[in-house]
């Protein structure tokens, strides 16, 4: 590096909680214009250094170090005049107010003591126009898209003049045509000098638009490369601190008999004509681009959403599902994409979400029996290596993969033959990602049918035993040979 100034250096910075040493001597260096990808597992100390950085959390021990000079960072208005940004995965925008208005949310432009709209709006159009967007500066931001919300996020970066800006997990929610969208915008960043942090569970973007990435594990660092002297195979192997052969695990596939039809699934405005089947120990991945209408098909399968026309077979005989409950009871499970919305009650605790939909079965004469509940989800916590300190843990306290498990246990006690996984990986770092596919082929083993929606090529590449892709709510083709399919050809499909 020689003689460079440094645009950010943390180093030694350790945090502590009760009974969690969360960071021990850990650190980044940013310079100038660069994009900084800061990987690691859930839990691996990501999100605490950056909410030290953001004036979230004070650290126990360390320096942090802007353009040459130390600061001192204790609160979130102390990390703004240092000149950091953190765009969190969950925006921090009030959605009944419009860009303008959030921009300048507490740094309200005034004129002869009056609140002055129009300058507000002229430099909120100015800051648009240098991250390359055109935008209405006076819609309310809860009627934007996400990607839309994100530009505001970034425009109010630029507004408190932020030569750092750290975006945690930006393309979550994103179709592939807005991360390459969000792509330019940071390079526009990265030409005007501004540093940018970037945190992701997805690997493919980070070789593509990271310039160095730093690896976590355990709360400390274990590696700082330049993006191009790292394979993927080596920062996974960092990320997890063990050897992994392949990103994928491997299992012989024996489809038995068809376990569950669909024919002719309609419901206006959503999905047309959409027939299928899935075997008995077979792995179909349904994918597409986002708004294909992948998921409006598996929540009519699930009954969460009513058809207007379509039957439904399972093992051979006609079946009607109205409600989910219908569903259920002829055990099929749905692992929802949005898991905390609507796959947890989030405020409650671990223990109560897996009972919800198999109170039945720990009940008598309408009574709960404690025991008799704790002692099942004990079984799925042992065999599926749920990390909780206890049974009354709240599920927000837990990390996407565990989180994962938890609402998959639910289904498990329940003895769903068919398992829809809609999105199983989002938001879940690589370790957890290798297990969740450990699971999936051990349900599969033991003859399940299992639906996995995913938006990953890589993944769905690497887990179906075949594939249907869907365009418009219509299903626009299907592999059957996945070994030799590729992502150009699932792409194709996808945009028929």
């Amino acid at each position: 590096m020689g003689a460079e100034k440094l645009l950010l250096e943390m180093t030694g910075i350790s945090k502590s909680y009760p009974g969690v040493m969360a960071l021990k001597n850990a650190g980044i260096e940013l310079r100038h214009g660069e994009v900084l990808a800061l990987v690691g597992e859930n839990g691996a100390g990501k999100s605490t250094l950056m909410k030290i950085l953001g004036g979230a959390c004070p650290s126990d021990s360390g320096t942090i170090m802007i353009d040459g000079g130390e600061v001192s960072i204790r609160s979130p208005s102390d990390s703004r005049n240092a000149g950091v940004a953190v765009i969190y995965q969950e925006f921090n925008l009030v959605s009944s107010l419009n860009s303008h208005e959030n921009i300048f949310l507490g740094k309200e432009k005034t004129f002869f003591g009056m609140l002055d709209r129009k300058g507000e709006i002229a430099e909120t159009l100015g800051l648009f126009k240098r991250i390359g967007v055109r935008m209405d500066p006076e819609e309310p931001c809860g009627k934007l898209s996400v990607a839309q919300q994100q530009c505001v996020e970034i425009a109010k970066a630029l507004s408190s003049s932020a030569k750092i800006i750290v975006m945690d997990e930006p393309s979550a929610t994103l179709t592939p045509n807005e991360v390459e969208k969000l792509f330019l915008i940071i390079r526009g960043l990265q030409a005007k000098g501004i540093g940018v942090i970037y945190i992701s569970h997805r690997l493919d973007e980070v070789f593509e638009i990271a310039d160095r990435v730093v690896v976590m594990r355990d709360g400390e660092n274990v590696g700082l490369r330049d993006i191009s002297k790292i394979d993927r195979k080596t920062m996974i192997e960092m990320m997890v601190g063990r050897r992994l052969d392949h990103e994928f695990p491997a299992r012989n596939s024996k489809i038995g008999n068809e376990r569950i039809r669909v024919e002719h699934l309609s419901r206006e405005g959503a999905v047309h004509d959409v027939s299928f089947s899935i075997g008995s120990g077979e792995i179909v991945a349904l994918t597409g681009l986002v708004g294909s209408g992948r998921s409006e098909t598996v929540r009519l399968l699930f009954g969460a959403d009513r058809a207007d026309s379509g039957e439904i077979f399972l093992d051979g005989g006609k079946i009607r599902i109205s409600c989910p409950g219908d569903a259920i009871r002829h055990k099929i499970g749905l692992l929802t994409e949005d898991r905390k919305n609507q796959g947890l009650v989030m405020g409650q605790s671990v223990l109560h979400n897996f009972s919800l939909p198999n109170l039945d079965r720990f009940s008598r004469f309408s009574f709960v029996s404690s025991p008799k509940e704790s002692k099942a989800f004990s079984k799925y916590v042992d065999s599926m290596r749920i990390k909780i300190p206890h049974h009354e843990q709240p599920a927000k306290n837990l990390s996407g993969g565990n989180q994962q498990k938890v609402v998959l246990a639910k289904w498990l006690e329940r003895n769903c033959d068919v398992l829809i996984f809609d999105e199983p990986t989002r938001g879940i770092d690589v370790g957890a990602k290798y297990e969740i596919y450990l699971l999936m082929n051990e349900l599969a083993s033991a003859g399940k049918a299992i639906m996995m929606i995913s938006s990953e090529m890589p993944e769905v590449l690497g887990m179906a035993d075949r594939i249907l892709v869907m365009h418009d709510g219509r299903i626009t083709g299907e592999i059957g040979d996945v070994a030799s399919a590729t992502q150009e050809q699932l792409m194709t499909l996808a945009v028929a």
